[in-house]
């Protein structure tokens, strides 16, 4: 498995992705956002699962005016077709484009992992595999919008905090310099795994609520800079 920076906005190449096997697939198309992979040396097909469920991403980075739900469905990705248009090295993708209002902040826009590879810590590897990339590029700050508590429990291992706010429907917003992992702290953590123990989730998320209950910050992953200081906790 290989990390590679694709490219950087505005003028990234284009990303095509199986959209019955990654969410968002239809995303990583533009060539406006920059894009990274976690990708094997070897092309393989992935597994088609059967949910036809659409997942839906609030931008973070977008006005209250203009500010609108992104669906994505098989529609914008394209059928596939004998020639097969589809990069099937890709084990997980990563979008990102610079803060409208701060050019020192990068975006994470959309960080999708291929579905027989979910649960093996993909993105958190992605996610903290940019930074030194993204420090070289000038940027200052991180920050990410995540709408389930998976997604902020993975965010939280590439060295993200919750900044205590919340944008567009249902998000929270996570945060971290770009050269550290953000410190944080036990009450910091749990207060945002509250704001989804107040939805009532049923199913899995319930289940992984429940049983972070009581636990403090997750440990980084280890792609997180080895020389980062450790992140303060509290019980």
């Amino acid at each position: 498995m290989e990390f590679t920076v694709l490219g950087w906005p505005p003028e990234a190449p284009t990303l095509r992705l199986d959209y019955r096997s990654f969410a968002y697939a239809g995303k990583f198309v533009l060539s406006s956002v920059g894009k990274a992979v976690l990708r094997t040396e070897e092309s393989s097909r992935s597994p088609t699962p059967t949910s036809s469920k659409a997942d839906t991403y609030i931008d973070s980075n977008e006005s209250a005016q203009d500010q609108s739900v992104h669906t994505d469905t098989n529609a914008d990705a394209g059928a596939d077709t004998e020639s097969d248009p589809y990069d099937r090295s890709v084990l997980a993708a990563l979008s990102f484009s610079a803060d409208r209002t701060d050019d020192t902040t990068l975006c994470y826009r959309y960080v999708s992992v291929r579905a027989d590879k979910r649960g093996n810590g993909l993105g958190p590897h992605l996610a903290a595999a940019l930074t030194p990339h993204a420090v070289d590029r000038g940027y200052d700050r991180l920050r990410i919008a995540v709408n389930n508590p998976f997604a902020y429990e993975a965010m939280y291992r590439a060295g993200f905090a919750w900044t205590g706010r919340e944008t567009g429907i249902a998000e929270l917003v996570l945060e971290r310099p770009a050269e550290t992992p953000a410190s944080t702290t036990y009450e910091q953590y749990q207060s945002g795994l509250d704001i989804y123990r107040n939805r009532d989730y049923d199913g899995p998320e319930s289940t992984f609520l429940a049983n972070r209950q009581g636990s403090d910050p997750p440990e980084l992953h280890t792609a997180v800079d080895a020389d980062s200081p450790p992140r303060r906790s509290q019980s």
